[in-house]
C-alpha cells in the first residue's frame, strides 16, 4: 500500500482483537471471536466463544455507551477505501470483495456515488469488465455455484448504484440472475426490531474490530468489514431521526460601530471565558472527552489576546499547544481520530501562530498531510473531475469547500511558497465551486436525474454541485446550487491564498455577490428555506470567514447594493459586542445551534478569532 493510500487508514481503534462477519444487510453473524490480551476502555470485555453460542453471548454482553455511528461508519468506509487496487479498481481482488464493499459506500451515511472518485467509480467499471457474454458477472476462475453466488451479490451492489451509466449492465446480471438458483447465504442472528436493541448491537459490533479498524475471519477483513459494516449502516438508517431544528427565532440586538478599545476589551473578556471553561487549555466535546478539534480552535483564539498575556492564560496556550504536539500522528495529522482535515489545519495554524522555532518540523510534517490529502492523480482523480484538488475532512470521503479553505489558510500559515502545486490544484477544485459559467464546466447528474450546472451569479455552494442552501431548479432538467454567504467568502479567500490578483474575472465576480449580499445579520443566502432559522445557521463561521477574507482582500469600506458605504471592522465588531452575553463574556447562537454553534465555547473562539481579523485600526 503506498504512503499517498495508507492515509486513508485515520488513527488504529483502541478496540478488542476479535472477529465478525456479515451475510447480508439484514444478517449478521459473529465468526472466530479472540480474547484481546486487555479489554479497551469504555468496551465490554470479550471471552473466547464457539459459533453456536456466538449469537447469545453476543446479545448478553453488557451495553457500552451509543456510539456515534456516522462517524464510524466513515472511519469504516475510510479503512476500505484504503484498501482498493486502484489499478484494476477492485477490492479484496475479486467480484465478491467488491460487491460487498460498492454496497457499503451506497448505503452509508454519505451515500457515495460513482461522481464521487475512483474508490466508487473504478470498482463499478471492474465489475462491468468482469461481465461474461450471458449476463453473469464473475471472477475468472469461478465455476458453477459460484458463478451465480458472485452475480448475486453484483447484483446487490448495481442495484445500489443504478446510474446511467450502470443500468444496462445491471439488467443483464438480473436476467442471468433469474435464470440461477444459487444466491448469497444467510446465516446468523438478524437485526433485532427495537430501536434500543439495535443501539446496543450496535455498540458491541463496533467494539469488536481489531487495532487496525477491521473485522476479520474466514472471507478475510475486507468483506468481513464490509459485511459487519453493511449491518451498521442498516442499524443508522433505523435509530437516526431527524435534528431539524424547531428553535425559535430571536431578533439580534442592534449595533454601533466599535473602535478598537471596544473591540479589545470584548476580547479579553470572552478569552477569560474561554480560560474559565478549559482544563489548563485543553477544552472538552463533553465533560470527559477533551477534544483536539475544540482546543485547536480555542488555543488559536487565545492567542489573539495581545503580548504580554497574564501568567494564568500564557500557561493555558503553553500546555494546549504541547498537546496538540503530543496528538501528531505517524503521517504528520494532528488529530484525536475525527475530522482530520479541520482539525490538522487548526493545529497547524494555533502553532504557527506562536512563532516558536520548534514547532516548526511539526508544522511542516502536518503540512505534508495536509497536501497529500488533496484529490489528485495519486488517487486516481484526474483534473477534469469535479473533486480535483479538493480537501475532505479525512474520514468523510466527499472534498468541500470548507475543509479546503481551513486547509489552504494552514499552508499560507505554515510558509509553503506561492506557485506551489498544491495552490494549483486547489484553485481547479475552488473555481468549480462557483457560480461562474465561464470557468465552471460542472455537469452533474442527480439522485433524480436532473443534471447539476453552474450558476452566474458569482457565489458559491459547498462544493460542486452542492449547497447547505439547496438548489435552483432551472425547469428544463437543470438545476443550480445555491450560492449563500460563508461559502462566498470562503471562496474569495481560497482565490487570494492561491494568489489569483483582485481584477482576476472570477475574484471580480465573487466580490461582486458578497458585495450585493452584504449584511451582518444573518448568513445570506438561506432566503428561500422553509425553515425560519436556516439564515442564522452558520452564523459565528459566517462573521468569522468574512473577517478573515477581507482582512486579506484589503478594502477598508464595502459599498453594499443600495450604495452605502460600510466600514466592514467597525461594523463587524460592533456586531460581536452586541451580541456578547453579558454575564459571562460568551458568545453562542441562540437561533440556530447546527455545526455546533449551539456550544458556547466554539461560538466565543469564532468570534475572538473574527474580532481580531476585524479588529479596526
Amino acid at each position: 500500500m503506498s504512503a499517498r493510500t495508507a492515509r486513508f487508514l485515520v488513527l488504529p481503534f483502541v478496540l478488542a482483537l476479535a472477529a465478525c462477519g456479515v451475510e447480508s444487510s439484514t444478517t449478521i453473524v459473529p465468526a472466530s471471536h479472540a480474547a484481546p490480551s486487555a479489554p479497551p476502555t469504555g468496551a465490554p470485555e470479550s471471552k473466547a466463544a464457539g459459533s453456536a453460542d456466538a449469537g447469545a453471548k453476543l446479545a448478553a454482553a453488557p451495553a457500552a455507551k451509543d456510539v456515534d455511528l456516522k462517524g464510524e461508519l466513515r472511519k469504516i468506509v475510510a479503512w476500505l477505501r484504503g484498501t482498493q487496487d486502484l489499478k484494476s479498481g477492485s477490492y479484496a481482488g475479486g467480484v465478491e470483495g467488491t460487491a460487498w464493499v460498492l454496497a457499503v459506500l451506497a448505503d452509508a451515511p454519505d451515500h457515495y456515488r460513482r461522481v464521487d472518485g475512483p474508490f466508487v467509480a473504478k470498482a463499478l467499471e471492474f465489475l462491468a469488465a468482469r461481465q461474461a457474454v450471458n449476463g453473469a458477472i464473475h471472477d475468472a476462475d469461478a465455476t458453477g455455484e459460484r458463478i451465480a453466488e458472485q452475480n448475486a451479490l453484483a447484483v446487490m451492489a448495481l442495484s445500489r448504484h443504478a446510474d446511467a451509466e450502470s443500468k444496462a449492465l445491471l439488467a443483464k446480471a438480473l436476467a442471468f440472475a433469474g435464470q440461477a438458483a444459487a444466491a448469497p447465504a444467510a446465516t446468523g442472528i438478524a437485526l433485532p426490531a427495537e430501536k434500543d436493541a439495535l443501539k446496543k448491537l450496535a455498540n458491541e459490533l463496533v467494539a469488536k474490530r481489531g487495532a487496525d479498524g477491521a473485522w476479520d475471519g474466514p472471507k478475510g477483513k475486507v468483506i468481513e468489514s464490509a459485511r459487519a459494516a453493511l449491518a451498521l449502516c442498516e442499524i443508522y438508517a433505523k435509530t437516526t431521526t431527524s435534528s431539524a431544528s424547531t428553535t425559535a427565532v430571536k431578533p439580534l440586538p442592534g449595533f454601533e460601530d466599535a473602535d478598537k478599545a471596544k473591540a479589545l476589551a470584548a476580547l479579553q473578556r470572552g478569552a477569560q471565558f474561554l480560560l474559565a471553561k478549559s482544563k489548563n487549555g485543553i477544552f472538552e466535546a463533553r465533560p470527559g472527552d477533551p477534544s483536539a478539534g475544540i482546543t485547536s480552535m480555542a488555543v488559536g483564539a487565545l492567542q489573539c489576546v495581545p503580548e504580554p498575556r497574564p501568567a494564568e492564560l500564557q500557561k493555558a496556550i503553553d500546555n494546549a499547544l504541547a498537546w496538540l504536539v503530543s496528538l501528531q500522528q505517524k503521517d504528520g495529522s494532528i488529530h484525536d481520530g475525527q475530522l482530520a482535515n479541520y482539525t490538522t489545519s487548526a493545529a497547524i495554524l494555533a502553532l504557527s501562530r506562536s512563532g516558536r522555532p520548534e514547532y516548526k518540523p511539526v508544522v511542516e510534517k502536518a503540512r505534508a498531510w495536509l497536501m497529500a490529502l488533496q484529490a489528485d492523480e495519486a488517487e486516481g482523480y484526474s483534473p477534469d473531475h469535479p473533486y480535483y484538488g479538493g480537501n475532505s475532512y479525512g474520514d468523510e470521503q466527499r472534498p468541500d469547500l470548507s475543509n479546503v479553505q481551513f486547509a489552504l489558510e494552514a499552508l499560507a500559515a505554515s510558509g509553503l511558497e506561492k506557485g506551489d502545486d498544491a495552490y494549483k490544484r486547489a484553485l481547479v477544485f475552488l473555481q468549480r465551486c462557483q457560480n461562474r459559467s465561464e470557468s465552471n464546466d460542472i455537469q452533474m447528474a442527480d439522485a433524480d436525474g436532473k443534471t447539476i450546472v453552474s450558476g452566474n451569479d458569482g457565489g458559491s455552494g459547498y462544493g460542486p454541485g452542492t449547497s447547505k442552501a439547496g438548489f435552483v431548479d432551472l425547469g428544463d432538467g437543470r438545476k443550480v446550487s445555491r450560492s449563500y454567504g460563508s461559502m462566498s467568502y470562503a471562496l474569495l479567500k481560497g482565490y487570494i491564498l492561491c494568489g489569483l490578483p483582485k481584477d482576476d474575472p472570477r475574484m471580480k465576480a465573487c466580490w461582486e455577490w458578497l458585495r450585493k449580499n452584504y449584511t451582518l445579520d444573518v448568513n445570506p443566502g438561506f432566503e428561500s428555506s422553509s425553515e425560519p432559522n436556516a439564515p442564522y445557521q452558520g452564523l459565528f463561521y459566517y462573521l468569522h470567514t468574512m473577517a478573515k477574507t477581507l482582512s486579506l482582500y484589503g478594502e477598508e469600506t464595502i459599498v453594499d447594493a443600495a450604495g452605502k458605504a460600510n466600514p466592514w471592522r467597525k461594523q463587524l465588531c460592533g456586531r460581536l459586542v452586541a451580541m456578547q452575553k453579558k454575564e459571562d463574556g460568551s458568545w453562542v447562537n441562540e437561533n440556530a445551534s447546527r455545526w455546533w454553534e449551539g456550544n458556547p465555547v466554539l461560538a466565543t473562539t469564532y468570534a475572538l478569532l473574527s474580532i481580531d481579523a476585524a479588529m479596526p485600526k
